[in-house]
């Protein structure tokens, strides 16, 4: 059992949200992203992405180009002493995609269905678990599985998303909050 997981939403999170990400040349991390994740690592916590890729869906790029990009990730977190523990990815969309990608996901945020898979095949507990997102979608999902901390990255979704969650400015609150709770 790995236990707890600091579960992070890719794009907006541990990468600039720059609209369809497929290519490494257009990704630009977060600032601070590979601090919170040596905190979270030194607290004993597995690092997981969560990500919705309405991209596969709407045709924009392939589930192998996003494959071999999240590829580059792993070895981006190793190169920056962190392991990738895993990634959850949804590829469908309910309005915007094609074929067999346009369909009702239980995976797809606020759905919590990835993050209930990566509690199984990783045998995380949520509860001890911390995930942070950008958008209420991650809030929905994160709530709906029991993650016992929620924090919301402001800048990209205003408003009340419901819920329990913290809202942060920026990834060093996550980590000085971590710190303090889990040093």
């Amino acid at each position: 059992m790995i236990g707890r997981a600091l579960i992070l939403d890719r794009d907006g999170v541990v990468n600039r949200e720059v609209g369809y990400l497929s290519r490494i040349e257009d990704v630009q991390w977060v600032p601070g992203v590979w601090e919170l994740c040596r905190t979270a690592r030194d607290a004993g916590f597995a690092i997981v992405i969560v990500t919705n890729q309405s991209g596969i869906a709407r045709g924009l790029y392939s589930e192998d180009d996003f494959h071999a990009l999240m590829g580059w990730f792993g070895e981006r977190f190793l190169a920056e002493g962190v392991e990738l523990e895993g990634y959850y990815y949804c590829p469908h969309h309910p309005e915007h995609g094609v074929g067999e990608y346009r369909r009702e996901c239980t995976d797809r945020k606020p759905g919590p269905g990835m993050l209930l898979r990566a509690a199984r095949e990783l045998e995380l507990d949520l509860a001890a678990s911390v995930m942070v997102g950008d958008r209420c979608s991650d809030v929905g999902a994160a709530n709906a599985a029991g993650v016992g901390r929620i924090f919301l990255l402001a800048g990209t979704e205003a408003g009340d998303c419901g819920g329990t969650y913290i809202p942060v400015d920026s990834l060093d609150a996550v980590r000085a909050e971590l710190e303090q709770v889990h040093g």
